[in-house]
């Protein structure tokens, strides 16, 4: 037993490690992913504006998990395809997430924000791709693996990685997201009793 505890402690911690070099790599941006988040989202609450959130597979989990945060903080949040998401306008924000670069699904969702006057946050690991720039009023650039640099080399297959294709990026999406809420809940002067309160009681 002591040897299984001694090992999972050995994995978080490389797990953890490898996340926190992510975040390493993102400190030396002219505005960190961080930064940008809190400033847009709490820009739209600021115009009593609404943010719309899309991803596919793990990083819509993500997502997902951002925008019911922002819900405990008051804000009027939404996720694409929900049956209760209103139209987006000029006034709201759209945060795409395409760690990878390009996804049709999310470059479509952005082609309708853009095209009705919304704001588009893209997160992303690959800020130069082509869906990112054509779309993206602002990028939030996350420099982890995803699936677009998930090539091990043959001879190493043996050895497996402990954050393989894109978990690496979802792993960091979580750890920043919980920066976000916390550093918006002062910005917003959020107390702990008014979000809690704000969780449901249907459960």
């Amino acid at each position: 037993m002591a040897e299984q505890n001694d090992s999972m402690s050995s994995m978080a911690s490389q797990i953890c490690n490898q996340i926190q070099s992510v975040f390493t790599q993102g400190e030396t941006e002219e505005r960190t992913v961080l930064e940008i988040l809190v400033e847009e989202i709490a820009s739209v609450a600021g115009r009593n504006g609404r943010i719309f959130f899309y991803a596919c597979g793990r990083e819509g989990l993500m997502l997902k998990a951002l925008c019911m945060r922002l819900a405990h903080l008051g804000l009027s949040v939404h996720v694409v395809a929900d049956m209760t998401t209103p139209p987006i306008s000029s006034n709201d924000l759209l945060v795409a997430s395409a760690g990878p670069g390009g996804i049709s699904t999310v470059d479509a969702i952005c082609g309708v924000a853009r095209s009705n006057g919304a704001r588009v946050l893209f997160l992303t690991a690959q800020p130069k791709s082509e869906s990112v720039t054509k779309y993206a009023t602002v990028i939030g650039f996350i420099p982890a693996q995803t699936m677009a640099d998930d090539h091990q080399p043959q001879q190493q297959s043996s050895t497996r990685q402990l954050l393989p294709m894109g978990s690496l990026f979802e792993g960091v999406m979580f750890v920043l997201f919980e920066m976000v809420v916390f550093r918006l809940a002062e910005v917003l002067g959020q107390t702990p009793e008014a979000i809690r309160a704000r969780h449901t009681n249907l459960e």
